[in-house]
């Protein structure tokens, strides 16, 4: 029997206030894909994440995440880990890395309900794999960027999911660190049998480690293995682009015409 895709969009199409945000996305992403997703400011990459969790419903179409209705594996507390755009809005909280990691089997658990030896081990085991056990008991907010981004992956990854899914999570992070993360992820989809989806504004990152691209732009232009032609980018971006190369890696400068 074949496996039901990791990701799968039919007809998607989400509007806010009368206006399209995404139109007439067909998506397919095989269990097991690293797959980055780019696009200009406003393209609605962040939407589309949100309509594969089942956070946003769309106004038409069909969603499915290894063949079920995403909304549905939410509620369970099932199959899908989540690292946002925006982390945390109060850094200075007084939480530490192990509470705030332990926070994401209360999808598993069920709210009201306190975490027990199983899930605090289950917890320390993630801190021990992104190499960030010694920072169990750090306030969270006496973290560096990387350390927590890190540390909101393993709260992602203590879900035991099958899908991770990441918005921009190289954002706040130096070249060095970018390439370190985004090399830790391949690792993690190999090690764990992860789906990967993150979105980014880094093309040269993004087409030195994913082994699928995504160019959206409210429509899907592109979806293929790196490296992305220069037409593919022009029609994703909306205006005319050039590159400087490093090796074989793009990187993208924007050609202002008269």
């Amino acid at each position: 029997m074949t496996a039901a895709p990791a990701v799968e969009l039919r007809g998607v199409w989400v509007i806010y206030h009368q206006r399209p945000v995404l139109e007439d996305i067909d998506l397919v992403i095989p269990p097991g894909r690293y797959v980055g997703i780019i696009g200009p400011n406003g393209a609605g990459k962040s939407t589309l994440l949100k309509v594969v969790l089942g956070l946003i419903p769309p106004a038409r179409g069909v969603v499915r995440v290894f063949g079920e209705p995403p909304a549905r594996l939410r509620r369970s507390g099932q199959l899908l880990g989540y690292l946002p755009q925006k982390l945390m809005s109060q850094p200075q909280f007084p939480v530490t890395v192990l509470e705030v990691v332990l926070m994401g089997r209360y999808g598993r658990i069920g709210l009201g309900r306190w975490p027990g030896p199983g899930d605090r081990e289950a917890a320390l085991a993630k801190l021990r794999r992104l190499r960030i056990e010694h920072l169990a008991d750090r306030p969270i907010g006496a973290l560096s960027g990387g350390e927590l981004q890190r540390v909101f992956i393993a709260r992602a990854l203590v879900v035991e999911p099958r899908l991770l899914v990441m918005d921009e999570p190289t954002i706040s992070l130096d070249a060095c660190a970018q390439d370190d993360l985004f090399e830790m992820l391949h690792d993690l989809k190999e090690e764990l049998d992860l789906t990967v989806l993150v979105v980014s504004h880094d093309i040269g990152a993004v087409a030195r480690h994913v082994e699928e691209v995504v160019c959206l732009n409210r429509r899907l232009y592109v979806h293929e293995p790196p490296p992305i032609g220069r037409l593919a980018l022009e029609r994703t971006f909306g205006c005319s682009v050039e590159y400087l190369f490093h090796g074989e890696i793009p990187h993208r400068v924007v050609r202002r015409d008269e």
